[in-house]
């Protein structure tokens, strides 16, 4: 019987990196893309119900023309058509995903035969292999999951990237635009929560073992904690344009931000990723821990300076250079992130468009201050290792994914 669908015409081009990707609010390490599904006739006839493999193929064949097309526009954001609320295209690939997810775990029921018999093929973005198939309908849920919160990044990334007006300038991001995109990132964590919690502990090692680095549980944490990272730092943004937040709730904020990153820089700082798309995942979580670091040891150091004792001061002076320090540090990171290919232009938003310059000019005059105050402000300060961080709990949390029903009308054909 051979292929149900015939294997996208732009299938290289999937796979092949574009030579840049504009500017990047949120990063989308690629879109892995379903191969054409393959059932010869004996599996058909003698081990799965035809109504069952029937639906599963029709659906499956509509999200690989659908994802195709939707991985090219991943990689241009710019010159997608987007609504209110994300991509438009994204927001029908993943009503699709919803109605097809349903009948693939119609595979995994308990006491079925099913699980194990048909060959799921993915495209790879972050891996060394082009491509991975595994005999497995965990995978295939666990390949579903991951799409759809890539699909959430993608519109995220639109939502924050400001749009050009008739004149040529760039328009300010609205403020419902960011709202709506920390809703989305919470979606997207949900996902990759759900994958992490609930499908990778029901595949067996062996097949785990044989999982491409994009579906790794390491990529999937830390994947994960940079949406809730993000989600933070558009949150963050919000408080530093909000006359009525305290600094105590925006040091709380950034520190929060912290936490994400640092989560997500250990869970992919060892991982083998492939020069490319997986390299620069890694160079955009050691660009965006920078700058978390910096704005929590800013804010530290501004609340640290409202004691009255020289020593708070000196303290709030050592937390202020060190945020000097890792902007500097993210700065750097910065360019080696959009210089790593496929290239992407710098872009200033969410809570660093402001901290940019605030950090090194209210550094410089705090210690300009403290110092006309004591006179031994400059050797003490050396002396002064900068002050820890006050550990918060993240308050935000994944919105909760849970798998549908099992499609029962397929499975009891």
């Amino acid at each position: 019987m051979g292929c149900f669908n015939s294997k996208p015409d732009d299938a290289s081009a999937i796979r092949r990196r574009p030579a840049s990707i504009g500017e990047v609010a949120v990063f989308v390490p690629g879109l892995r893309v379903p191969e054409p599904l393959e059932l010869p006739p004996p599996l058909l006839t003698d081990s799965l119900p035809r109504r069952l493999t029937e639906r599963l193929a029709a659906l499956r064949g509509r999200i690989a023309a659908m994802a195709a097309r939707e991985a090219l526009a991943v990689t241009r954001p710019r010159r997608r058509a987007i609504t209110q609320h994300g991509g438009s295209t994204s927001a029908d690939l993943v009503q699709a995903l919803e109605e097809y997810l349903p009948v693939v775990l119609g595979m995994t029921k308990d006491g079925s035969q099913l699980e194990d018999k048909i060959q799921y093929s993915w495209m790879n973005q972050e891996d060394d292999a082009e491509e991975t198939a595994l005999t497995s309908a965990w995978y295939e849920v666990l390949s579903v999951l991951h799409m759809m919160a890539m699909l959430r990044l993608s519109q995220a990334n639109s939502l924050l990237l400001p749009k050009a007006s008739l004149e040529g300038y760039h328009t300010k991001v609205s403020e419902e635009n960011k709202r709506a995109s920390v809703e989305i990132f919470l979606k997207a964590a949900g996902h990759l929560e759900c994958a992490m919690q609930h499908v990778l502990p029901r595949m067996s090692p062996e097949k785990r073992k044989g999982l491409p680095v994009d579906l790794s549980e390491g990529v999937l944490k830390a994947t994960c904690m940079q949406a809730l990272g993000q989600a933070i730092d558009v949150q963050l943004g919000l408080a530093i344009d909000s006359p009525k937040a305290t600094l105590a709730v925006k040091r709380r904020l950034a520190c929060e931000m912290v936490q994400c990153w640092q989560q997500a820089h250990e869970s992919i700082a060892d991982l083998p990723l492939l020069d490319g798309w997986g390299e620069k995942h890694r160079l955009f979580v050691n660009w965006k821990h920078m700058e978390a670091k910096a704005a929590a040891y800013y804010y530290h150091g501004l609340i640290l300076d409202e004691g009255n004792s020289e020593k708070s001061h000196r303290t709030a002076v050592a937390a202020l250079q060190s945020a000097e320090e890792f902007l500097k540090e993210s700065r750097a990171a910065c360019e080696a992130f959009h210089a790593a290919s496929p290239v992407s232009s710098p872009l200033l938003w969410g809570s660093m468009k402001y901290l940019h310059d605030k950090i090194h000019k209210d550094s410089s005059c705090k210690v300009r201050i403290n110092k006309d105050l004591y006179s031994n402000i400059d050797r003490a300060t050396h002396e002064t290792a900068a002050p820890g961080l006050p550990d918060f709990a993240v308050a935000l949390k994944p919105e909760e994914y849970r798998l549908p029903s099992i499609d029962t009308a397929s499975v009891n054909d």
